[in-house]
């Protein structure tokens, strides 16, 4: 029942997550704001848990590719926070974290970036994905 408290008064969109989407039913949360990604990223500095954040363009065929593949890591790896930005919604916070090119996925824990993985490359995201979510 607590997560479906938390999907109705903390994922609602207060933090950001866009609960129409069809993505939030699959643990990929959805930012829209950059205010709201801010305070969301800064309220994870804290915690050692592993987030992956997709930066990706509604335009781009290799992200259109990985999508139903981060849904699909995402139900397996229940540990892990998987978070998707839109380049073009969100060019500040794709400039923060120098994306250069579409998919770019980013490893964070703490606050800090501890891997990353450009390209469609659907199995070296799995092996860094296994690799920092075993060193919570």
């Amino acid at each position: 029942m607590g997560g479906i408290l938390s999907n109705i008064f903390g994922a609602g969109g207060s933090d950001g997550q866009d609960s129409s989407h069809s993505e939030s039913a699959t643990n990929v949360m959805s930012f829209h704001s950059s205010a709201r990604w801010q305070l969301h990223f800064d309220s994870c500095k804290t915690s050692s848990q592993l987030m992956v954040i997709d930066f990706a363009a509604s335009w781009c065929g290799p992200c259109k590719i990985m999508e139903p593949e981060l849904r699909k890591m995402a139900s397996t790896y229940s540990d892990v926070q998987f978070v998707k930005i839109d380049v073009d919604e969100l060019s500040d916070v794709a400039q923060e974290f120098q994306v250069q090119a579409m998919p770019t996925f980013v490893l964070v824990k703490g606050g800090k970036e501890v891997e990353r993985v450009i390209g469609a490359r659907k199995d070296e995201l799995l092996k860094k994905i296994e690799k920092h979510r075993a060193q919570q």
